[in-house]
This record gives structure tokens, C-alpha cells and sequence, in this order.
């Protein structure tokens, strides 16, 4: 699988709170700070519910 590096680029105040959860289960602890990740079914099902919050980049090397 290819890594992916995740970064929060919009605030999840006033979002629900299952998007919330999401973001922390993605590992982001605060906005403009990467996270890396292996691109599984998992993560990939969970960025495409905070897409609007999140940017995504592929990771090469």
C-alpha cells in the first residue's frame, strides 16, 4: 500500500460529532500538522467522510 500524508486544513468546530471522532482516529491533533498513513480500505473510507476538512498527498519513497 502507498502512504498518504493527511493534513487538516479546516477546523472541525460546529461539525458533528462523528466527523470529530474521525479526525481523531486519523491521528490529527491539530490543523496544518501532517499525519502519514498507509492507504488502506480503512483510512482512505475515513478520508473520504472528512474530505472537506482534510488535504491528501501520496507519499513517494
Amino acid at each position: 500500500m502507498a502512504k498518504i500524508k493527511i493534513t487538516q486544513v479546516k477546523s472541525a468546530i460546529d461539525r458533528t460529532d462523528r466527523q470529530k471522532r474521525t479526525i481523531k482516529a486519523l491521528g490529527i491533533k491539530r490543523l496544518h500538522v501532517p499525519v502519514i498513513k498507509e492507504g488502506t480500505h480503512q483510512i482512505l473510507g475515513m478520508i473520504g467522510k472528512v474530505s472537506h476538512l482534510v488535504t491528501t498527498e501520496e507519499v513517494t519513497g
